[in-house]
């Protein structure tokens, strides 16, 4: 079980941000979050989106950094992906 990040870039709101994901299950990822105080209304079905300037902090609590491939690839694998079609009809994991 391991927390994924990748690199910050996708842009939003005037800032970068990096997407944080659980390859084992959500409430690990929540957990996670939790403990580093990242907001619940970050969460998006999936992952987390985290802004730039937190990414190093995330690091140093025990994040994998990876690329942001590797970081999709471990989150289908993990049967949590949420696409884009299973979005717009309001999938969540589990259902």
């Amino acid at each position: 079980m391991s927390i994924l990040i990748d690199t910050a870039r996708w842009p939003a709101h005037g800032r970068l941000w990096a997407h944080l994901i659980s390859d084992a299950n959500l409430d690990e990822l929540h957990a996670f979050a939790s403990a580093q105080n990242i907001p619940r209304r970050g969460f998006d079905l999936d992952h987390y989106d985290v802004p730039e300037d937190a990414v190093d902090r995330l690091i140093a609590a025990g994040a994998r950094h990876v690329t942001a491939r590797e970081l999709v690839h471990a989150l289908r694998d993990s049967g949590l992906r949420i696409t884009a079609r299973e979005r717009r009809y309001g999938r969540s994991p589990g259902h």
